[in-house]
């Protein structure tokens, strides 16, 4: 087992880091940037050290002053949580050659995963359905319109790396293309370094459905079931839900057996998530595989009674699995609702100092944050501030709790997504499961372009 974890990162997912070392008798090491000197993971850590400035690129991307923190502080191992580094095989590189272990998958499994066309492949070779496209990056634009014209519109452009909807346009007409690609590459470029991009047949009205498996180095693999992640907004997602109230029972076993196979087929360790879209025939089609923590975790904890994080940590440090396929159990409903600031109409980002913070707590609700009172919410990092999940025996339960939970909830100094939540969990058609990844259309501010049209694209 290790003696001293560091966590590289901030925030809500550095404190749940935190709290599962200290159950399993781990000392921790909190890094920081100077806008987070005052930051709870810092307080609650056993050891912190400052790697830099605000900016990211200075501080929780910085790799040297990531490792140099560990050898300082003699930490044997490095949890990078989600965001950020998390998927970098390039620090899983560098601890390896350092003697730190790194908690996540082998550095070739990332590397494979994050480029999105390699991805497709693998999968596809491991019989999992993936949708028609290119068989990798697309060299330039004839070629573009070629694919295209073979696939039929719309169609959809994407980068090869990153994600959050950076480097992707939707094309439903040959006019359309020609601009959509060269902005979908720069975009490719400036996000992520890489202009790389391929296309994929667009797939209109999706659910939008993940999988989370674990991995031991030891060749088990097991599915925890599926996460429902259709509500979201330019492909960032608001609000997650397990178990999907569109799967069948023979849907999710035949799924979750195929996603065992394919993390078996590329030797997948430790956690991550297989995610898909889902057609309104009930056709499952491969989006990609993050190679990490996922933020909406816990609705899966809440479900299955098996704590992420600590399995991770086990896993990373040689241990098998604590569990079989036969010993996971699905009972009940999560959700969790992402509180970010920001101002729930015009979604600008909203920093500040909180004056006050309270969510009340009762049967059935989590809270993972770091936020509290005259805690100040800087503006150089995402503006998730909490994630409230709440637990019911089933999904009315779990809804009604929320809504209390977020219809009590005090935040004050700074604006909040709770207004547009509750929204949410009070529209019909979301309360009665009947919604596709376009849904938050409906609550997106009016554009003045393409006859007040939403743009379809990230």
């Amino acid at each position: 087992m290790f003696n001293k974890v560091l966590i590289a990162n901030r925030g809500e997912i550095a404190l749940r880091i935190i709290c599962a070392c200290r159950e399993l008798g781990i000392k921790t090491v909190a890094v920081y940037s100077e806008a987070d000197e005052n930051s709870l993971h810092v307080r609650f850590a056993d050891e912190d050290v400052c790697i830099g400035p605000a900016r990211s690129l200075d501080s929780y991307l910085n790799v040297p002053a990531i490792i140099s923190a560990a050898e300082i502080t003699g930490a044997d191992a490095i949890h990078p949580g989600y965001g950020f580094l998390s998927e970098s095989a390039y620090l899983a590189e560098v601890c390896e050659a350092c003697h730190i272990k790194f908690i996540g998958p082998y550095p070739n499994v990332i590397r494979l995963m994050g480029d999105k066309a390699r991805a497709r492949r693998a999968m596809k070779k491991a019989g999992v359905p993936v949708l028609p496209g290119s068989d990798g990056p697309v060299s330039g634009e004839d070629q573009a319109i070629t694919i295209a014209k073979d696939l039929g519109y719309p169609v959809i452009i994407k980068a090869v790396a990153g994600g959050g909807g950076r480097g992707m346009r939707v094309v439903r007409s040959a006019d359309e293309l020609p601009k959509a690609f060269k902005t979908a590459m720069r975009e490719a470029e400036a996000a992520f370094g890489v202009g790389d991009v391929y296309l994929e047949k667009y797939v209109e009205q999706p659910r939008h459905i993940e999988i989370q498996v674990l991995g031991d180095h030891h060749g088990n693999v097991v599915h925890l079931g599926e996460r429902e992640c259709s509500i979201q907004r330019r492909h960032q997602k608001l609000i997650e839900e397990a178990p999907s109230v569109a799967l069948t029972e023979k849907q999710r076993r035949k799924l979750g057996a195929t996603v065992v196979d394919a993390a078996k087929a590329v030797q997948y360790a430790n956690a991550g998530t297989f995610e898909f879209l889902m057609d309104p025939s009930g056709h499952f089609y491969f989006l990609e595989a993050n190679t990490r923590l996922q933020v909406e975790h816990p609705v899966t904890e809440f479900i299955t009674g098996v704590d992420i994080v600590k399995e991770q940590i086990l896993v990373a440090a040689g241990r098998r699995l604590s569990m079989k396929q036969s010993d996971i159990e699905v009972r009940g409903h999560a959700i969790e609702c992402r509180i970010n600031a920001e101002d729930p109409v015009t979604f600008v980002p909203s920093p500040g100092v909180i004056q006050a913070f309270s969510v009340p707590g009762g049967p059935g609700v989590r809270v993972d944050t770091f936020a509290h009172s005259d805690c100040t919410v800087t503006p150089y990092y995402d503006s998730l501030i909490a994630k409230i999940i709440t637990y019911g025996r089933d999904r009315t339960e779990a809804l009604a709790r929320m809504r209390r939970t977020l219809e009590m909830t005090v935040v004050e100094g700074i604006k909040t997504s709770i207004p547009l939540h509750l929204k949410v969990l009070a529209d019909p058609d979301f309360i009665g499961g009947k919604f596709d990844t376009s849904f938050m259309e409906r609550y997106m501010p009016e554009k003045k372009k393409a006859g007040g049209r939403l743009a379809e694209t990230a």
